[in-house]
Order: C-alpha cells, then sequence, then structure tokens
C-alpha cells in the first residue's frame, strides 16, 4: 500500500481536492515522517508542525464548505532557511541569524500559501549559502540519503534530502552557482535553476544579486513545473522580476521530443570528470536520439575561466550583501551592552557570528573591491561574464537546448574536501556558467554508480522553461529512476 508521503505533489493535490484526504491527514504523515528519517539526515532546522496543523485545519474547514481551491492544496512545501517565513525563524544556518523571525514571508512562501501549498519548515543549508556540500552550517552537516557517510551537495542540500526522503512533497532552494541543480544531482532529485528574473528574490536573504535565483525541488519533473507555475511571475517589490511566467505543467506531457536539436557541451565532459559520469551522460545523450531528438557536440570556449569569474563576482557581492550584520545595528549580538570603541565591537561579534567559510568569501571579496584592485579583478569578471553570455547566445543559434553532466564526480564522502576550499569551489564547475548566462537549467536522475546518483543538466535559453521541462519530462519518463527511494531504515526500499 502507498503512504501518503510516497505520493507526487499532483497526487496529493488531486486526492485532497476531491476530498479522498484531509489536508490534516497530510500533514500528520509528513511531520511523522520527518519525525521518523531526519534524525540520520539532518535535512530540517526548524519544523512548524502548529503553523502547519493551523492552515491544514482551515484548508479542510474551506473545503468541506465547498469553496477551497488551488493548484498546491494541501501539499506540504519545505523552504530552505534563507527565505523569509512570517513567524518562522530564518537563520541562513548561520549563529548570526540564529533567533531572528522574519515579520513577513517572502513572494515565492506568499504564492505557495495562496494556492493551498503548508508550509512544514526550513531547511538546512551551507551558513549564507556559502557551499557546495551543506557541511558549513551552524546547525550541522546534511547527510546523503543514499550513504549517510557521503554529502548532500549545496548549498540547498536540506531541500533536496527532504525531497528524497519523503519527508515533504516539495521544496525551495536558492541557486547561486548551482546551489539547487548540485543537491538534486547528489541526491537523485529533481532540481530547476529559472531564468534570472523570472521568479521574485523578494524575502531571499541576498548572497550575489546579480546571480541568484530561487528555484523548485521536487521527486519528478511535472511536481517541479507545477511549483514553478505557483511561485513564477512578476513581483513589483523585485525590480529585476518580470512577467513572463505560464502553465508549465502542459510541458511536461510530451512523450516524444521529435525535431528538437540539442547540443552537448564539450567543455563539460573533459578533464577531470568522472569516467561513470561520463558514461551516464553519453547514455542520456542515446536515449534522446530514441526519442527523436536530433543531438550534436558544441565547444563554449569561455567556459574555461568561468568558474574564476564567477567567485571573484560572487564573493565580491557577498562582502557588500553581509555589511550589515555588524552585531550593533543588525545580527549577533544586537542589543546587547557594548563595551569598548564601536569597531572592537563589530569585530568581535562578526568573528563569532560567522563561521570561516563565510569570513573567507567576504575578505576575499572586500580585495577584489579595494583600490587598486577593482579593475584587475572585479571588471575583468565582469567582461568575462560577457564572453560567456554572447558564446552560450551563438551556441542557442544553432541548438535548442544544451546538455552536460550537472557535477563532474560523484558525491563524496563528509569531511572529504571541507579542509580544501579550492577543491570544494571545482566542484562548481558544471553550473557555475548558466548563473553567469542567466538561462534555465534543469537537474534530473540519470543513473547510478557505486550505489551514489548522477544527474544530468538540461539547459535552456532565456526563458525558455518550456523547453527545458519537456526534454526533461520525456528523458525522465524513458530512464525511470525518479521511481526509486534512497535506503534507509524506514523505506524498505532495495536503493539502486
Amino acid at each position: 500500500m502507498v503512504k501518503i508521503w510516497q505520493l507526487s505533489a499532483n497526487e496529493v493535490v488531486e486526492k485532497v481536492s476531491a476530498g479522498g484526504l484531509k489536508a490534516e491527514e497530510v500533514v500528520q504523515e509528513f511531520l511523522e515522517r520527518i519525525e521518523e528519517v531526519d534524525s540520520l539526515v539532518n535535512a530540517f532546522i526548524t519544523v512548524a508542525a502548529e503553523q502547519a496543523f493551523r492552515q491544514a485545519r482551515e484548508i479542510d474547514r474551506q473545503i468541506a464548505k465547498g469553496k477551497r481551491e488551488g493548484r498546491l492544496l494541501g501539499v506540504p512545501v519545505a523552504v530552505k532557511d534563507n527565505i523569509c517565513t512570517e513567524g518562522v525563524r530564518t537563520t541562513c544556518a548561520s549563529k548570526m541569524l540564529e533567533g531572528y523571525v522574519p515579520p513577513y514571508d517572502a513572494t515565492v512562501v506568499e504564492r505557495i500559501r495562496h494556492e493551498g501549498g503548508i508550509i512544514i519548515g526550513k531547511t538546512n543549508l551551507d551558513e549564507f549559502a556559502m557551499g557546495s556540500s551543506t557541511e558549513t552550517g551552524y546547525f550541522g552537516s546534511v547527510r546523503n540519503p543514499w550513504n549517510l557517510e557521503f554529502v548532500a551537495g549545496g548549498s540547498s542540500g536540506g531541500s533536496a534530502v527532504a525531497i528524497a526522503t519523503g519527508e515533504v512533497a516539495l521544496a525551495l532552494g536558492s541557486d547561486t552557482g548551482g546551489s539547487i541543480r548540485c543537491p538534486a544531482s547528489f541526491c537523485a532529485v529533481v532540481g530547476l535553476k529559472p531564468t534570472y528574473g523570472l521568479v521574485s528574490r523578494y524575502g531571499l536573504v541576498a548572497y550575489a544579486n546579480s546571480l541568484e535565483q530561487i528555484g523548485p525541488f521536487a521527486r519528478n519533473v511535472a511536481d517541479c513545473a507545477l511549483l514553478l507555475s505557483v511561485i513564477a511571475g512578476r513581483d513589483g517589490r523585485d525590480s529585476t522580476c518580470i512577467s513572463n511566467a505560464c502553465d508549465y505543467t502542459r510541458f511536461t506531457q510530451a512523450d516524444v521530443i521529435e525535431d528538437l536539436r540539442i547540443g552537448f557541451v564539450r567543455e563539460l565532459l573533459g578533464e577531470g570528470v568522472d569516467v561513470q559520469v561520463t558514461s551516464a551522460t553519453k547514455e542520456c545523450a542515446r536515449v534522446l536520439e530514441k526519442l527523436g531528438a536530433e543531438c550534436g557536440d558544441i565547444s563554449l570556449p569561455s567556459l574555461e575561466h568561468a568558474l574564476a569569474a564567477y567567485y571573484l563576482i560572487a564573493m565580491s557581492e557577498a562582502s557588500s550583501n553581509l555589511a550589515k550584520y555588524d552585531g550593533v545595528r543588525y545580527g549577533y549580538g544586537y542589543g546587547a551592552p557594548e563595551r569598548g570603541h564601536w569597531s572592537d565591537v563589530f569585530a568581535e561579534r562578526r568573528q563569532a557570528g560567522f563561521g570561516p567559510e563565510v569570513k573567507r568569501r567576504i575578505i576575499l571579496g572586500t580585495f577584489a573591491l579595494s583600490a587598486g584592485y577593482w579593475g584587475r579583478y572585479y571588471l575583468k569578471a565582469l567582461k568575462i561574464r560577457t564572453l560567456i553570455r554572447r558564446d552560450f547566445q551563438q551556441a542557442f543559434q544553432r541548438f535548442d537546448a544544451l546538455v552536460g553532466p550537472t557535477m563532474p564526480i560523484l558525491p563524496f564522502k563528509l569531511g572529504e574536501k571541507v579542509e580544501d576550499p579550492l577543491s570544494l569551489y571545482m566542484c562548481d564547475v558544471h553550473t557555475v556558467p548558466i548563473n553567469m548566462y542567466g538561462g534555465p537549467a534543469i537537474s534530473i536522475p540519470c543513473g547510478f554508480a557505486r550505489g551514489l546518483p548522477i544527474g544530468i543538466q538540461i539547459i535552456g535559453k532565456l526563458f525558455d522553461e518550456e523547453t527545458v521541462l519537456q526534454i526533461a519530462s520525456a528523458l525522465e519518463r524513458e530512464l525511470g529512476i525518479y521511481r526509486r527511494l534512497p535506503i534507509t531504515p524506514t523505506t524498505g526500499s532495495e536503493g539502486p
């Protein structure tokens, strides 16, 4: 018998709308699932059980009166803990904000609630979303549900794991340089980074404004498209957000992708890519051709410089965005008696409030923006960003979508790379170019090696989420991997 936590988001909506399930029943079973497995994986920082039950009971009352409708009716949704939720603390996995409770909802949270989605809790992440393994946060590391000795990917590791373990039906993450797609790949779930400007960032705690984007996690592409349909669209509180949204679920119904031209990026299959990852990617090319697509190779030479340029831009923006957390006006220590000169208090509280990775990025970003170095580093990085955008634009004159492995390697062991920042930064080599370009990209599971997941990344033209979802959906159905569950003591699954 299928348990409620094993249902897709679309199935939950269907059953709650028809009266076959009560929203309160759904919330109860998902909370029990969290209680069952989260001590193993550490996906959640905060579970908002009381608030979730209140919303569920109100939905049930409205349904009983025949008044309640909504595209996410009764679906439990987890929110990455750098997205503001009214009345539920938002920590960014940092001591600096460990007690912060926002007085307002982010736009994406407002839209989820409006459509009947139920916010069930806040998920773990790398501190201030700075990391690729969800090991740098104040609340501990997140563990990969396919093997608890391995990382879940980052920085949205908690959201990806919550989906993979059935602790929640849908989840939100943020993606600055791969923070949705990396954990989606490492945990065998679906994660989409939308086009920059498609989804409002109002209420997202800023890391690197020109790069980051909120996006959905789900167990399958159809559910991912459903959540994107709810959160996308213009918001007057975010000047970068435009009116270019639609119902994305209709693009997940096609069984074939005939006449689409798909380019496999050579730079994403070069030196340093695990042989098993390369093999799984080539198998995807074979499947796509079988489904009617025309596949070919393409080179984007500027990708060689993308990683270095990305980190200069991201760290520079981070140093500016995090300046307000000084412990005097805002952040850890705020309101406590100030003893000594303000600059000493400032230094002491930032030293105590931030972890090592955040401090490292603030220092490097401040250096890159300092007098005498701005032109040599930051400005040069912006010029490379222009070249990257140009390469992508030229590639999309030949192809409808581009494809490559989401991550160059398989998930690695906890603690293996956290003391080697450069090694961790290199993990982002396949994902950061898309943030520099600004277009959409989705990661779906495409195979396993040594019991660990492999993800394939499908990249689209600006605001062409439709084609990305169409290809992803067709490939997902053919591969059938999304039906697998990770091995935990409570799933009874045999794993990959």
